[in-house]
């Protein structure tokens, strides 16, 4: 394997295990009055857009890691709505 490659796994790891403290934050206080909804629904969207570029230039580390992003982020807004 490539060390690029490399570097794009562990980047991709990395940014989204930065998520997962957020969530079981959210989940466990049954708070998210601190997360911005319209942050959210932008970072969602910008996700779907790596995933797309990752399927487009064929870089499984980018998309591997949007798509686990993307289903934290889908948790995070569940809970945001769940609890308002």
């Amino acid at each position: 394997m490539e060390t690029i490659v490399i570097v794009g796994y562990v980047a991709g790891a990395l940014t989204t295990i930065s998520f997962v403290p957020q969530v079981v934050k959210a989940w466990k206080m049954r708070e998210t009055r601190d997360l911005s909804l319209a942050m959210l629904v932008l970072f969602a969207i910008g996700v779907i857009l790596w995933t797309l570029y990752g399927i487009w230039v064929g870089s499984l580390p980018i998309i591997a890691a949007n798509v686990i992003t993307f289903a934290l982020i889908l948790v995070l807004l569940g809970l945001k709505l769940w609890y308002k």
